[in-house]
C-alpha cells in the first residue's frame, strides 16, 4: 500500500497517509477533503537507473543539528 504525502488546502496541514484503493483521505486536522498531493521524493522516478542515496557528513551542524552538516540549515 502506497504512503502518500499531502496538504490541506483549508487548513494548511501536512501530513502523510497510506491509501487504500480508491480511497479519498481527509485532513487528520479538519477533516477537510480539500487535499494537494505533493510530490514524495520515493514517488520521484531517475531516468537512466538508480542512483545511491546522497550521505551526510558525520557531524551535525552545531547549531540546529541540521545531519546535513554545518551551514545547511537557514539558522546560519
Amino acid at each position: 500500500m502506497p504512503v502518500f504525502e499531502y496538504v490541506c488546502r483549508k487548513c494548511g496541514q501536512r501530513f502523510e497517509k497510506i491509501v487504500r484503493g480508491g480511497e479519498q483521505p481527509a485532513c487528520p486536522e479538519c477533516k477537510s477533503k480539500r487535499l494537494e498531493k505533493q510530490l514524495s521524493v520515493f514517488a520521484a522516478g531517475v531516468k537512466g537507473g538508480t542512483r545511491a542515496p546522497r550521505e551526510f557528513p558525520s557531524t551535525p551542524c552545531g547549531t540546529c543539528g541540521d545531519p546535513r552538516g554545518p551551514g545547511s540549515c537557514s539558522m546560519n
